[in-house]
């Protein structure tokens, strides 16, 4: 285990977590990879700010049960999680949001360059997600 990636991804999902989108920002490459899940490839710094505000404004979300893997060089890493939500406003496609709360396992897979998250590829089960919302 590379402990600075670790130390890395903690400070990453940590800025997550209180909403400091400044720090979670500046903990990416300029050229970032964003593997959406279930969805497209978006690259660059500007795209994945985009989502995170689109996010923002539909979801209330912690992540909890963090465990982090990487391999000896830290520039590949594995998380597994859980997301603990709130539905908070209907995002376009989904289910009707009306606050509901929700608890899924996911996960992430990273490319670390120069100390910064180059790419982040995120998986959560949908149809696990929609059948909690939906109730």
């Amino acid at each position: 285990m590379n402990q600075t990636t670790a130390q890395l991804l903690t400070a990453y999902y940590a800025a997550f977590n209180r909403q400091d989108m400044t720090t979670f920002l500046d903990m990416l490459t300029d050229d970032i990879i964003h593997d959406v899940n279930q969805a497209s490839r978006e690259v660059g710094k500007q795209a994945f700010s985009t989502f995170m505000d689109r996010m923002n404004a539909h979801y209330k979300e912690e992540i909890v049960d963090i465990s982090i893997t990487t391999n000896e060089a830290g520039d590949r890493a594995a998380v597994e999680f859980t997301v603990l939500g709130e539905y908070l406003s209907t995002d376009e496609g989904l289910p009707e949001a009306n606050g509901q709360k929700y608890n899924l396992p996911a996960g992430a897979f990273f490319d670390i360059r120069d100390g910064k998250v180059a790419r982040v590829t995120n998986y959560y089960n949908l149809e696990d997600w929609i059948a909690q919302v939906v109730g």
